[in-house]
């Protein structure tokens, strides 16, 4: 039998002094605390990192195919949409490729492993993104209209949709159909339904078309939202004057977007010819990225100060329990245990208080994430913040890593502590009062 945890055992249950059960309570309390702050940490931080890649990869895709000479100011230069290295770009399933070794976190110098990619290119899509002037009998608007075939993946884009329905593509013919963000029907006063007529500028001549509002988007994303609109590709050729295989670029859809930089780079230097250009959508968009690189580093301050503040009230609540326990620790010693079996003790007794805080505190904060999940009842400024409620992303596995992490790392820090037990003689013990 373990002696040590069989002692340890009997005392966390007969802690019987009223300010010794205050003192273990608080512990359990700021356990329980710091672990729910760390549950909702990472869950409401990788939501938002989810979410809001989501809605930017569901508008524009991963990768962009441009011809190399067009600038960011949305000159249309035309490319052909049947060129043979889109297909070849359609066809790639997964990539192998070599990576430098490393061992929890640190690079090994000189040695690589092979790996392959997550998945491969799910779909390359043509568009046209044609600048003009959105005009109602009260007021006008610029308006970036993206135009999109009747391949588009729409799977992304559809929960976007608040009002109306995806463009209505037409066999043989050219559809009118438009949908507009929730930010320029707001401020144009335009209900899906109305007719509303676009003004564009061709060859230094100002003409109009007319087109139907037939559904409203929101991602949330105001930057894109007030600016950009959706009509059918075809309807850009005709304005344009281009032929029906001429678009401006391909859009490029990964099936996994972890894979994104290696894709980029691959398509860009291994299959296209010069006078293309394909950039992702982080290298195209930096700032939103950026402003989710910065949430990492806010997780990781979050996390090492709950961990510090567990440790620093164990590390308190663990003296406490030796002084209290400063007679026991002298009959002990007396019976011959030695200094470690009796840290041993303590160390247990520790584990208990640890584990019991990890248990409430893993209901308190996965209760909170599941409500927050279902209700919605944490809202946000989406101006600010690109969502309108704080998202949740339970993954389990930093659940576990949190767990185990925190109690490891709390009882580690209480070795030092269970010190004040050698300094204890058995003559001055069985005096303490």
């Amino acid at each position: 039998m373990n002696i040590e945890h069989f002692i340890a055992k009997r005392i966390s249950l007969t802690n019987s002094g009223s300010f010794t059960r205050v003192i273990i309570s608080i512990a359990i309390a700021a356990i329980t605390v710091s672990l729910t702050v760390m549950i909702l940490t990472t869950a409401i931080i990788s939501g938002f990192k989810k979410e809001i890649t989501q809605k930017i990869f569901g508008f524009w895709g991963h990768i962009h195919i441009t011809d190399s000479n067009i600038n960011r100011n949305f000159e249309l230069k035309p490319i052909s949409k049947d060129d043979i290295y889109f297909d070849q770009i359609r066809d790639i399933k997964q990539l192998d490729y070599e990576e430098e070794a490393s061992i929890l976190g640190f690079k090994l110098p000189g040695k690589s492993v092979s790996k392959t990619t997550k998945g491969g290119v799910k779909g390359v899509y043509p568009y046209v993104i044609l600048p003009g002037l959105l005009n109602t009998k009260e007021d006008f608007h610029g308006v970036l209209l993206k135009g999109i075939d009747e391949k588009y993946d729409w799977q992304a884009m559809q929960k976007f949709i608040v009002e109306g329905s995806q463009i209505r593509y037409i066999k043989d013919s050219v559809s009118s159909d438009m949908m507009i963000s929730k930010n320029i029907a707001d401020k144009m006063k335009i209900k899906t339904g109305d007719k509303v007529v676009m003004s564009f500028i061709r060859e230094n001549t100002q003409f109009k078309k007319r087109f139907q509002i037939c559904g409203i988007y929101n991602t949330g994303l105001e930057e894109y939202d007030k600016r950009f609109g959706l009509i059918d590709i075809h309807k850009v050729r005709d304005i344009l004057g281009w032929l029906p295989d001429q678009v401006q670029g391909m859009e490029v859809v990964l099936d996994d977007v972890k894979d994104l930089d290696l894709f980029s780079e691959y398509i860009y230097y291994e299959i296209l010819p010069q006078q293309y250009y394909a950039e992702s959508i982080r290298s195209k968009f930096p700032s939103i990225f950026e402003w989710l690189n910065l949430q990492d580093i806010n997780e990781k301050i979050i996390l090492q100060l709950m961990v510090l503040v567990a440790i620093i009230n164990m590390i308190t609540v663990l003296l406490i329990l030796i002084l209290e326990r400063t007679q026991m620790i002298g009959i002990l010693k007396s019976l011959g245990m030695n200094n470690w079996r009796i840290r041993k003790i303590f160390m247990y007794n520790a584990g208990y208080i640890i584990f019991f805080g990890l248990l409430v505190g893993n209901i308190l904060g996965l209760s909170i994430a599941f409500l927050q999940q279902h209700f919605h009842f944490i809202k946000l400024d989406e101006a600010n913040y690109y969502l309108n409620t704080a998202p949740i992303n339970i993954n389990w596995t930093t659940i576990f890593l949190l767990n185990i992490g925190t109690f490891i790392v709390t009882l580690i820090f209480l070795i030092l502590p269970t010190m004040l037990v050698t300094r204890i003689t058995p003559v001055k013990a069985l005096r303490f009062e």
